[in-house]
């Protein structure tokens, strides 16, 4: 369980917002810092992609496992969300070249630098996602939002073995179950309602949809780039599931154990743990993307209380290996 928003400031420049809900307490957090021209291979065995990083870029890992939220120095940014409905196809008999589930937004913010760029290039549907469990035994399951600088969004999901992209500015929602398109028909249903009048209040994604986007509409557009950022923030806090919710009747709760704010024209990544009582960030301006830089790591959930700018404190790492079946675990 997770929602994402795109917030438009002002004085029209875009920040993205997401709450990252998941069941396991223990599934980790970990801020990468990849320079450009690294090379990279998709992760999933023989016959995975190869590619060399165009762009370098600052990315959430979950598990050391997976890219699950980043930007990149252009200021193209991901976040990939759970979806149980996804179908990837079968792998074993694709003659596409291969990639893990785990490298998907890292492929596209490695690659390029608008939202545009991404769609024309996906949109052919020339390779093969390749998935396994998380160590929690969740499947590994998703889709992608995708947006930049110019406020383009597209919402990136594979259905019956298909990819299917959704692309337009206006696609500022995502939350998960049903796929992107039947939330839509959700959501148009609760536009006529009226959010004044009635909201629905469960933790479903499809009524978390619905509350995001009445919030996202009723807010005004601070030119101000501090209540900008608060505005986006307390919407994401809004749409929060309260940490160790407990409810037999749905022994799979999700509780929120993070959020990220992304601004898309400062290129600054705020963080903010439910554990940690302080907001923290990292300006990609102050970190060494070039070619040939060593790959940092700041460990995200740790005891250590981090606060305001914490660009410095990043140490040296070997990258992990992306989520896959029958690939051993490691670095590359």
């Amino acid at each position: 369980m997770c929602t994402r928003v795109l917030y438009e400031t002002g004085v029209q420049t875009y920040m993205v917002g997401r709450t990252m809900d998941w069941s396991d307490m223990k599934s980790g957090a970990d801020w990468w810092v990849f320079p450009r021209r690294m090379k990279r291979d998709g992760g999933a065995g023989e016959g995975s992609i190869t590619w060399t990083s165009k762009y370098g870029s600052l990315v959430v890992s979950i598990y050391q496992l997976a890219s699950c939220d980043g930007m990149n120095e252009a200021g193209l940014v991901g976040n990939m969300l759970y979806l149980a409905e996804s179908d990837y196809g079968d792998h074993a008999t694709s003659k596409k070249p291969k990639l893990s589930l785990g490298a998907w937004l890292q492929y596209v913010i490695d690659n390029f630098a608008t939202v545009k760029e991404a769609v024309d290039a996906l949109q052919a549907d020339s390779l093969t996602v390749v998935t396994a469990s998380t160590p929690n035994g969740q499947a590994g399951t998703a889709h992608l939002a995708i947006s930049d600088p110019s406020g383009d969004s597209a919402i990136l999901e594979y259905i019956e073995g298909k990819l299917q992209i959704h692309h337009s500015r206006g696609y500022k929602i995502m939350t998960n179950s049903p796929p992107y398109e039947q939330q839509l028909a959700l959501n148009a249903y609760w536009d006529l309602v009226g959010g004044q009048n009635m909201l629905p209040g469960t933790i479903k994604a499809a009524d978390r949809f619905v509350r995001a986007s009445y919030h996202l509409k009723s807010s005004p557009k601070f030119a101000d780039k501090r209540s900008a950022v608060a505005a986006i923030l307390s919407q994401m806090r809004s749409i929060s599931v309260p940490i160790g919710m407990d409810d037999p009747a749905h022994p799979n709760i999700a509780s929120t154990l993070w959020r990220s704010v992304l601004d898309h024209e400062a290129k600054r990544y705020y963080f903010e743990s439910v554990l940690n009582p302080a907001i923290f960030w990292v300006d990609l301006e102050k970190l060494d993307l070039k070619p040939g830089a060593q790959t940092m790591k700041l460990k995200l959930d740790g005891p250590a209380i981090l606060d305001g700018d914490v660009s410095a404190l990043f140490q040296p790492a070997e990258p992990f290996k992306f989520l896959a079946p029958n690939v051993p675990l490691g670095s590359v």
